[in-house]
């Protein structure tokens, strides 16, 4: 898989509320690191983290607005709306993901920016 499509698999996996590509996606001794602040090491643990997190929330939307690539790392803009525990909530985000040669993804760090976004001199 081409590393765009990787990113557009992993994305729809929580939409679909499906884990089945997570060993292909992933390699084995992934490091994720959560936009604000949780960190999960190897695969094992991202597939637990799916599993927990979609027993009490549901992605509602997580789209991709652009890719930039450089070397063997991806970065990709996003725009990303959940239910979690009855509330819902929505963020604009980047991910700088790190590959490997097989084009497996071995690095996420997540970086979150609230909204609205405003104007604070208006």
């Amino acid at each position: 898989m081409e590393r765009e499509s990787v990113i557009v698999s992993y994305f729809q996996s929580w939409i679909n509320k499906d884990s089945s590509k997570l060993t292909e996606i992933f390699s084995a001794d992934i490091t994720y690191s959560e936009c604000y602040g949780p960190e999960y090491q190897g695969v094992e643990m991202i597939k637990r983290w799916f599993h927990d997190w979609n027993q009490k929330g549901t992605v509602l939307q997580w789209d991709i607005k652009q890719f930039i690539h450089q070397d063997n790392v991806t970065a990709v803009e996003w725009y990303f709306k959940c239910e979690y525990m009855g509330n819902v909530s929505d963020f604009d985000g980047v991910s700088l993901i790190e590959f490997d040669q097989d084009n497996r993804i071995v690095n996420v760090k997540e970086f979150q920016s609230e909204l609205p976004h405003y104007c604070p001199y208006e």
